[in-house]
């Protein structure tokens, strides 16, 4: 079965193929220990196996898949423990990245930001009684990814990129089966927005944090649900 579009284009061709299987992973199309060989992918997306063999290398080191023995390559089961700890990095960067929009919204005002800000909103309580899980999982992420940008430092950005891949996993895969993750979501991010736009640096600091460990108790939780569900049907 197709999973993937054919890759048309040679230029940075490894790179297009890291990608296509990143998506496929982050997206569910390719679930948890599920395996995966290079001749199916290169079959697949149409390319030689040169390609996918150095994807691999990138995919293993980025954590996303692994070997298991005589099963050959899966795709990294999905861990709670591991969430908790990229969440607890999250949540310090979130703090910063908070605190410093706030800082300099206070320094040179909030209108070039409260715009775009109040759209993001916007979109994202749409996103959220939608029935697009994708839609949910993207304007969570541009929502924070805007208030990395308002920061002012581009380190913040750069070093949560691959926190986000993970997570965007884990998000799609519960999302599948419990839409109620972003129950109350969007109502803590307009009020880290609100924080910012009053230029009030320690509040904003507080509220990103605070959503930060929300959000991985609460994924965390439906992790191990999802883990012990399966186990039962095994049973």
């Amino acid at each position: 079965m197709i999973i993937m579009k054919k890759l048309q284009t040679p230029a940075q061709l490894i790179e297009q193929v890291y990608v296509a299987i990143l998506d496929a992973i982050c997206d569910g199309t390719l679930p948890p220990n599920e395996r995966i060989t290079q001749e199916g992918l290169a079959e697949q997306l149409g390319v030689s196996r040169q390609p996918i063999l150095q994807a691999f290398q990138i995919l293993k080191r980025e954590g996303f898949i692994e070997e298991s023995g005589r099963k050959g390559v899966i795709v990294t089961p999905l861990d709670p423990l591991r969430l908790v700890q990229l969440y607890q990095v999250r949540a310090a960067l979130d703090a910063l990245a908070a605190s410093e929009a706030a800082r300099r919204v206070r320094e040179h005002g909030a209108e070039p930001y409260r715009a775009e800000g109040e759209k993001l909103i916007r979109q994202g309580r749409e996103a959220a009684v939608g029935e697009n899980d994708y839609r949910r999982v993207q304007a969570d992420i541009a929502f924070h990814q805007f208030i990395y940008r308002m920061s002012g430092n581009p380190v913040i950005g750069e070093t949560t990129a691959i926190h986000w891949h993970h997570i965007r996993r884990v998000m799609s895969a519960i999302l599948q089966s419990d839409v109620r993750t972003f129950d109350g979501v969007w109502d803590e991010h307009e009020n880290i927005l609100l924080a910012i736009l009053a230029g009030d640096e320690q509040q904003a600091g507080v509220r990103a944090r605070q959503h930060a460990e929300s959000a991985a108790e609460n994924l965390a939780r439906r992790l191990d649900d999802e883990e012990h569900a399966s186990k039962r049907k095994q049973a």
